[in-house]
């Protein structure tokens, strides 16, 4: 099984928006070959929280504490991303 990087970031302007309650939320849901990691500045100031997801390179913007257990039953546990979810500066939405 791929091991899951979680990053969450945990610089000003995301604290800010809530990021600690984000990485508390991921925190409160352990998955099997998934480590939680908070970060420094992902550069994505004002978008935030910021959580990106490797090996998968998947960018989620704005999480809020609630939608964690999506990204975690859909895409940590299901391998399927949240598209709702993905930050559109780094996953062009289909067709375009």
């Amino acid at each position: 099984m791929t091991q899951h990087h979680v990053l969450v970031c945990q610089n000003r302007t995301c604290l800010n928006q809530g990021a600690i309650a984000v990485l508390t939320a991921f925190q409160a849901q352990p998955v099997s070959g998934c480590v939680v990691q908070k970060t420094g500045c992902m550069g994505q100031c004002g978008k935030g929280p910021m959580v990106r997801i490797l090996p998968d390179d998947i960018w989620y913007c704005q999480v809020r504490p609630h939608e964690v257990t999506d990204v975690v039953e859909r895409h940590l546990r299901g391998g399927r991303p949240v598209r709702a979810m993905l930050s559109p500066h780094f996953h062009a939405a289909p067709g375009h």
